[in-house]
């Protein structure tokens, strides 16, 4: 199925009359990823979990948030998956498939693809994976009042909780201190110019060292605001994952159920 082109009214989402407006914030949603470890025979963004695909939880908990003004789904080239339309698809997004061969490579054509659309580079654009179907809109509100005055922004981060082990052929070498560890989740949250810049440093290179938005940052001298986030908000990514994720999902639609 093609990508969806923007209606009017979500095109309209994008651009901003008066250069001068504040900062306004996007999501940006790599979603051209094939998810190999989760051992679906599709890719793991669309398997089908607690009543619909997963990417499109993850789409349904961003479209909640109020402060988001518009964003955008990164598909790989020849996607066909049947993408939900009318009231089943968040209209804060549209979908285009310029997706490239690494999460890296998605990104900085989605950050290109948000620009065309006339997303400035002062706007903070929230970079989310599409298998982390479980955040909130708490959480990324969190980050967003965190980020909002910060000179570079930030990302959702949990503090390593276990004790960490460096290993050598399948054993325990040593134990490596985790005082100051945290493991990286998202939103990652960055100004449109600065995390576009970052990233074209590194293209020659084929973005080698980049594994998420702030590892871009970092490499460009940067140092993000590390701002709490949650265990429930962990990414799908191996078979037994999606039980979890399913169960936490029907948890929230008991409790929501008057």
């Amino acid at each position: 199925m093609p990508a969806a082109k923007p209606t009017p009214s979500t095109a309209a989402r994008f651009h901003c009359a008066d250069p001068a407006a504040p900062a306004r914030c996007f999501a940006l949603v790599p979603c051209a990823g094939s998810g190999s470890r989760a051992g679906t025979a599709q890719p793991k963004q669309y398997q089908p979990i607690a009543g619909r695909p997963l990417v499109m939880h993850t789409l349904w908990a961003l479209a909640g948030v109020a402060r988001l003004e518009g964003g955008l789904v990164v598909l790989t080239p020849g996607d066909d998956f049947a993408w939900p339309e009318g009231g089943q698809w968040p209209d804060l997004f549209m979908r285009q498939a310029c997706g490239g061969a690494t999460r890296a490579h998605s990104v900085f054509q989605g950050l290109q693809a948000l620009a065309a659309h006339g997303v400035r580079d002062i706007d903070w654009v929230l970079v989310h994976d599409a298998a982390r179907c479980l955040v909130t809109q708490q959480m990324v509100d969190a980050l967003i009042d965190a980020c909002a005055d910060d000179p570079v922004g930030g990302l959702l981060a949990l503090p390593l909780p276990d004790t960490l082990k460096q290993e050598a052929a399948g054993r325990s070498q040593t134990t490596v201190p985790r005082a100051d560890k945290w493991l990286a989740q998202t939103p990652q949250m960055f100004r449109l110019g600065a995390l576009r810049d970052a990233l074209a440093a590194k293209l020659a290179d084929a973005f080698a060292g980049i594994t998420d938005e702030a590892s871009a940052m970092e490499l460009a001298g940067h140092a993000p605001l590390l701002v709490n986030g949650s265990a429930h908000n962990f990414k799908v990514t191996y078979p037994q994952d999606f039980a979890l994720a399913q169960a936490i999902l029907q948890t929230r639609t008991t409790e929501s159920s008057p």
